[in-house]
C-alpha cells in the first residue's frame, strides 16, 4: 500500500481511471472523491470509482495523505484556496493538468507549510470525458511527467512516482516551463489545428454532406476525434499556456507557408524531402512504444 487515503478532487476520465486502478490493485487504503455536480458524484458511487464520495472538497481532503487535483486548469486556484486550510502537515498535493507553470502559480500560494506540492501530468487520455469514461488500464505504458521544485521533499516525490509506476506509467521529471513548451508541440498546437480544420469544414458547409461523413479519410476522421475533446479543459489549456502555444503556432505558420509555396511552384523535391523527414518522426513514436504500427482504419471497437 502506497498511500492510506487518496482524495480525488474532480471525478472525470483521469480521476475515474486512477480510482479504478488504485482500488483494483490495492495501491491505497481508501479512495475519497468529490465533484461539484451531484450527478457526477452519483455516477462515481454507482461505478465504484471511490470508496466514498463527499459533497465538498474540504471534507474530501480530511485525513488524506495524497490529494489529486483533477479539475480543469482554470479551476485549480479556487480549489486550492478551498482545500488549503484543511490540509494536514505531511500531505502531498498533486495535479493532472496539461499545463504546469500556470498550475504551480495558481496552487502553490494556497498550500500551508509542511504540505508537499508535486505537480504532475499523465500523458494519457481519450476524447471522452466524465466519470463513465474511466478505465484502469488508461495509464499503461504512458508517460507521467512530474515537475517538482528543487525544494520539494524528495520522499514525497519518490512516493508519488511509485504510485504512478504502480498504475502502469513510465515516470520522468521535467522543468515546468520546458514541459509547457514540449506539450505545446506534442498536444496543444495539434489540438488547436484539429479544432481549426473541423471548423473550416463546418464553415464551408461540407461537414454535413453525407459523402464527407460516410467517406471520411483517416486524416479528417482523426481531426474530428481530437476535436471532440472536453471544451472546458482545452479552453483553459490555451489560455494558461498561451505563450508556448503561440510560439509553436508561429513556427507552424511559417512551415505551412513553405509548403504552400512548394505546392504552388510544383517543387516536388521539397515536398518529398519534407514528408520523408516527418515520416521518420512517426516511426520514432512507434519505436518508442507510444503507438502501434497496425492500421485499423477507425474500425476498432476496443479502447
Amino acid at each position: 500500500m502506497i498511500y492510506e487515503r487518496v482524495a480525488l478532487i474532480g471525478l472525470g476520465l483521469i480521476a475515474g481511471s486512477m480510482g479504478l486502478r488504485m482500488k483494483r490493485d490495492g495501491l491505497v487504503g481508501e479512495v475519497v472523491g468529490t465533484a461539484r455536480s451531484a450527478e457526477t458524484r452519483d455516477v462515481a458511487v454507482a461505478l465504484g470509482l471511490c470508496d466514498r464520495v463527499t459533497e465538498d472538497a474540504a471534507a474530501a481532503v480530511a485525513g488524506a495523505d495524497l490529494v489529486v487535483l483533477c479539475v480543469p486548469v482554470g479551476a485549480m486556484e479556487d480549489v486550492a484556496a478551498e482545500i488549503g486550510p484543511h490540509l494536514a502537515p505531511g500531505t502531498t498535493v498533486t495535479d493532472v493538468g496539461s499545463v504546469k507553470r500556470a498550475v504551480i502559480e495558481a496552487v502553490a500560494p494556497h498550500l500551508p507549510a509542511g504540505v508537499h506540492f508535486v505537480p504532475a501530468h499523465p500523458l494519457a487520455g481519450t476524447e471522452h470525458s466524465g466519470p463513465r469514461s474511466g478505465f484502469p488500464e488508461l495509464f499503461e505504458r504512458r508517460w507521467c511527467l512530474m515537475t517538482p521544485g528543487a525544494e520539494t521533499d524528495p520522499d514525497a516525490v519518490s512516493r508519488l512516482s511509485d504510485l504512478w509506476t504502480a498504475m502502469g506509467s513510465r515516470v520522468d521529471r521535467m522543468d515546468p516551463d520546458h514541459h509547457d513548451l514540449v506539450l505545446a508541440v506534442t498536444s496543444h498546437a495539434p489540438h488547436l489545428i484539429a479544432y481549426t480544420m473541423v471548423g473550416v469544414a463546418d464553415d464551408l458547409g461540407r461537414v454535413t454532406d453525407s459523402e464527407v461523413i460516410e467517406y471520411s479519410a483517416a486524416g479528417f476522421r482523426d481531426f474530428t476525434r481530437i476535436a471532440a475533446s472536453d471544451p472546458v479543459m482545452w479552453r483553459d489549456v490555451f489560455l494558461t499556456n498561451k505563450d508556448a502555444t503561440l510560439e509553436i503556432l508561429g513556427r507552424f505558420t511559417e512551415e505551412l507557408f513553405a509548403l504552400q509555396r512548394a505546392i504552388r511552384t510544383g517543387d516536388g523535391a521539397m515536398l518529398h524531402d519534407y514528408f520523408t523527414r516527418t515520416r521518420a518522426i512517426r516511426r520514432g513514436i512507434i519505436e518508442a512504444g507510444q503507438d502501434i504500427d497496425a492500421p485499423d482504419f477507425g474500425r476498432s471497437t476496443g479502447r
